[in-house]
């Protein structure tokens, strides 16, 4: 077998999964569940594959910033994921290194892991020490723009797969409207399933507050994102003056909004966005700062990421769950009892169908 682990090829790829109609939270109307892939090929014929969640905003964009490192990377060797990412770093540097500079530079991270760990024959939660063989999982959707039938049958279809958890979106134009859904999510599921909200920062601190105090007694476990993320003040007096658990980090591309927050006693919750925070290292890294400050782990969005990577810290908690992805990929993964295992293949363990994926041309 050829032992050169250098990127020799790069491929980008848009995937899709159907909308039957929009869906809407606080802040965003969603027309399209749209995916873009990466794919390193090694000169030992190794295929790392990593994927970003784009919905339809800014294509040209993202795929702009994915198609500027390609020239950059070939020729370094997949295990070199450190000496990519300063690298990335520095060129990003002028332009700044947020925003769909570092989801490009995430990207890559995470394809040249996929290709390290089926170099070694190996997942990659065993690669970086398994602390733990499965993580708690909880359903997520209950967007506002549904209908309360919607909004019910998703929650009790998480409840019937076995779901202990669900999450509902909230921040509607009356707080009525919010407290009414969900507390006909708490009639539906009852109360073994615990129940978290979420206002994608499409509050206002004095509505957030009055939330907070209403839902008091559906026995809501945390508040997700309730106003601006830059707002640490809030998030004190909201914690302080309701006494809501709260939850932030998917916004967010370095740390620095978690050691805000964590010193103020402002935040219970942190959710790294592996896309966002930059990749494998830097999700670790963050998830070493929550540990310092006595935080609990429970990411954003990626599951066939995020499971694998909670494995292997020991304050993991749990992670989010959609079933977009599951119909594009070919090894779902297995959630059972409220619980999800990562992959047993090597690498991250699954990989896109090549049908159900449009190749971009470069």
């Amino acid at each position: 077998m050829n032992t050169d682990t250098a990127i020799r090829d790069v491929k980008l790829y848009k995937a899709s999964t159907t909308l039957k109609k929009p869906i809407s939270d606080a802040t965003h109307t969603l027309t399209e569940i749209a995916f873009i892939v990466m794919r390193i090929q090694l000169e030992n014929g190794v295929i790392g594959e990593s994927y970003l969640l784009s919905f339809q905003y800014s294509p040209n964009a993202i795929v702009g910033a994915l198609k500027d490192i390609i020239p950059v990377i070939k020729g370094y060797k997949a295990n070199e994921t450190a000496a990519v990412y300063q690298k990335l770093d520095e060129l990003a540097e002028y332009f700044g290194n947020q925003g769909v500079l570092r989801w490009a530079q995430a990207a890559i991270n995470i394809a040249m892991w996929d290709a390290w760990g089926k170099t070694l024959g190996q997942p990659i939660h065993k690669i970086l020490g398994t602390h733990k063989e499965k993580v708690s999982i909880y359903g997520s959707g209950g967007w506002i723009s549904y209908s309360i039938d919607e909004l019910i049958e998703e929650v009790t279809n998480y409840a019937d797969r076995g779901f202990k958890a669900v999450k509902i979106k909230v921040g509607s134009p009356k707080v009525s409207t919010d407290v009414e859904r969900l507390r006909l999510v708490r009639e539906a599921v009852g109360d073994k399933v615990d129940i978290m909200m979420d206002a994608n920062q499409g509050m206002d601190l004095p509505s957030a507050m009055k939330l907070a105090r209403e839902a008091r007694d559906l026995n809501i476990n945390w508040f997700e994102e309730p106003i601006h993320h830059q707002n640490f003040q809030g998030y004190e007096i909201l914690k302080n003056q309701t006494g809501i658990s709260l939850a932030m980090g998917e916004r967010e591309f370095d740390t620095l909004p978690l050691r805000e927050l964590a010193t103020r006693n402002a935040l219970d919750i942190w959710q790294p966005d592996i896309l966002r925070i930059g990749g494998v290292e830097a999700w670790r890294e963050s998830a070493a700062l929550a540990k310092s400050f006595h935080l609990p782990v429970l990411p954003h969005y990626y599951k066939d990421y995020d499971v694998p990577l909670l494995c292997t810290i020991s304050n993991g908690v749990g992670v989010e769950s959609f079933d977009w992805v599951d119909p594009l990929i070919d090894n779902p993964m297995v959630i059972q009892d409220g619980f999800a295992k990562p992959h047993d293949l090597p690498g991250w363990g699954f990989s896109f169908i090549d049908d159900r994926m449009t190749e971009i041309k470069l």
